[in-house]
């Protein structure tokens, strides 16, 4: 999978997630009849939010972005729908290549040495992005929601 088609299905997954969390949110506290859209969508969302998050890193890293590039892809994850547009952006300005420079370049650094061995093995890679989403769920979790 190119680094292109890889975003643009995350990027995709986090901006409908945030919808089925909105409707959620919309269902318990508008007509106040159920909140397991929120419980269910709000997990849900959680889990695609630091998969995309995970993934802007590792093909920000692959790809070369600037730092302000990064935290533009990172931040396009917290208000809703924005990572759509901000895939977009980077498409048109030729931020996510057709393949993964890292599959074939040596790698510079241990950024780019940990990119190379995820982008090589693909299978290993995969299991170590669910690996990792799930440790940061599971520590999002232990952390509890916001105290304001």
């Amino acid at each position: 999978m190119s680094p292109t088609r890889l975003y643009r299905t995350v990027a995709t997954a986090e901006a409908i997630t945030w919808a089925v969390l909105l409707i959620g949110m919309f269902l318990k506290y508008v007509t106040d009849t159920t909140e397991l859209g929120v419980r269910v969508g709000g997990m849900v969302h959680g889990a695609v939010f630091i998969a995309y998050c995970l993934t802007t890193v590792l093909v920000a890293i692959d790809q070369r972005w600037s730092a302000g590039k990064v935290v533009a892809g990172l931040a396009s994850a917290v208000p809703p729908f924005v990572t759509i547009p901000f895939e977009r952006y980077a498409e048109r300005r030729g931020m996510l290549g057709s393949s993964w420079r890292l599959a074939q370049a040596a790698p510079a650094g241990v950024l780019e040495k940990l990119a190379a061995w995820l982008i090589r093995k693909p299978a290993q890679g995969v299991a170590t992005g669910v690996a990792a989403v799930a440790v940061l769920f599971a520590v999002a979790l232990v952390a509890g929601p916001p105290v304001g």
